[in-house]
């Protein structure tokens, strides 16, 4: 199945059945993991929980808990090689080398999450929030420096968000012949209590909880390691947002995720991850806009 159809088909589900199974998971994990007898029930009662932040209730605390070592090498649970150990009694040794082998990734997959460029802060609904003249150019600009990395692109991905689309819109100028999808569980959001907290920002539990299943779902969906059937390396463009961008970076690098806030990305900047077959991750560029001029550089 090519990128485009693939991506497509996942996303139909992005605005109901995927971030509802999301949720759902991510509740009954939390209850297993932390639910004991006499105390409120993580994912169903939350709010009551004193002991751990509201976060827990939205998000499995094993997805990004660090090995022993500091490094947990299958953070993707994709490395289904290791999974066919309990066959050896079963196999000989080399035909369970031979499956082994199939199973395991061959192919790099880079990752270009693109921020949105400046928009209209003064709209109400979605809808209103279009991109301003300077944000038009700055997705021009994004744009350019994308096609002059001489990469061949295999998909085009962006946030159904208004500034996102648009964003999207313009950058695809540059790469004709691209596929755009468009995906909901791209779409702006909280994505976890930050540490240490801030005074001026403070959705409630409630956002928090709907938000960081959705988000944590788009992480796993699009950041992991190349399938077995990949051959060739890929270069694949996410056009979305930078709460989103910087939880994604958090979580690809297993660093703790309540810590995304501290980062601060540019409109229409590059942020580049690299994940190899042996599910090493690299952080190649953060919030990247130093091909645009100082005048055109902001962060709304």
């Amino acid at each position: 199945m090519s990128f485009g159809r693939a991506a497509k088909f996942l996303c139909g589900f992005a605005g109901g059945a995927v971030v509802l199974a999301a949720a759902g998971t991510a509740a009954l994990n939390a209850e297993e993991s932390l639910g004991r007898a006499g105390d409120a029930v993580p994912g169903r009662q939350f709010w009551r929980w004193k002991a751990i932040p509201v976060l827990r209730a939205a998000q499995p605390v094993p997805a990004w808990a660090p090995a022993s070592s500091g490094w947990d090498d299958n953070w993707d649970k994709r490395d289904l090689g290791s999974q066919s150990t309990s066959k050896k009694t079963e196999n000989n040794s080399e035909e369970t080398s031979t499956e082994t082998d199939s199973c395991k990734p061959k192919a790099t997959r880079h990752i270009f999450l693109i921020r949105h460029s400046q928009y209209n802060l003064n709209g109400s609904e979605d809808k209103d929030r279009v991109l301003t003249p300077l944000g038009r150019e700055q997705a021009e600009l994004t744009g350019q420096r994308l096609a002059t990395l001489g990469l061949k692109y295999n998909i085009l991905i962006h946030s159904s968000m208004t500034r996102a689309t648009e964003t999207a819109q313009i950058i695809s100028k540059y790469l004709p012949g691209l596929e755009l999808v468009s995906c909901d569980l791209l779409r702006e959001g909280a994505p976890i209590e930050p540490v240490p907290a801030i005074s001026h920002w403070k959705p409630d539990a409630a956002q928090y909880h709907e938000d960081g299943a959705r988000i944590e779902a788009a992480f796993r969906r699009y950041i992991h390691r190349a399938d077995a059937k990949q051959k060739e390396d890929s270069y694949e463009i996410i056009v979305c947002h930078a709460n989103v961008i910087r939880y994604f970076v958090c979580r690809a690098l297993q660093f703790p995720p309540e810590g995304w806030l501290r980062m601060g990305l540019n409109n229409g900047s590059i942020t580049w991850l690299t994940v190899r077959p042996n599910g090493r991750v690299a952080l190649r560029a953060l919030g990247d806009s130093g091909f645009m001029p100082p005048d055109k550089v902001t962060r709304t």
